[in-house]
């Protein structure tokens, strides 16, 4: 008995805008249906006891602190941009 319908495969193919003939819906359904069987197998472990990780390794944050520095100077920000005026880099105005 199959897991999963063609009409089901013709139906999240069009949700995706894919174009599939009636020959990739019956393959498709055919290769989910096993995908499906094989992860089903995943439900006959005992899983009894075994904590739920979210990482196979023992990790905590790796990132380093953050803390605060100083920006760059006023004068070598401005000495890049293109145009600005009164400390402040300008930009074209998007609104009427």
């Amino acid at each position: 008995m199959s897991r999963i319908s063609t009409d089901q495969v013709k139906h999240v193919a069009n949700l995706a805008r894919l174009a599939i003939s009636e020959e990739e819906a019956q393959m498709f359904t055919k290769q989910l249906d096993d995908i499906i069987s094989f992860a089903e197998q995943l439900n006959e472990l005992d899983t009894e006891g075994v904590e739920p990780t979210t990482h196979v390794l023992n990790m905590k944050n790796v990132l380093r602190e953050d803390k605060p520095d100083a920006g760059l100077p006023v004068e070598e920000v401005l000495k890049n941009a293109p145009d600005h005026e009164d400390g402040q880099v300008r930009v074209p105005s998007i609104m009427e």
